[in-house]
């Protein structure tokens, strides 16, 4: 199969066969992506905040002066 076959098969495929998302179902993916992020950065950030809290804690025991 030569280059020239396999780009026509691609495009064919991409107009005919491909379902393309409705730009009501890009935005409500985009709005999911969007939520989830920010969800995923918090639990990330109180870990984080956490984390540094128990190790401020445990060099303070280790490290009095």
């Amino acid at each position: 199969m030569g280059l020239k076959t396999y780009l026509k098969e691609s495009y064919t495929e991409l107009i005919h066969k491909v379902t393309w998302p409705t730009w009501s179902d890009l935005q409500n993916s985009a709005v999911l992506v969007m939520v989830a992020t920010a969800i995923i950065a918090l639990i990330v950030a109180l870990m984080d905040f956490s984390f540094s809290k128990v190790m401020e804690g445990f060099y303070d025991l280790l490290f009095k002066t």
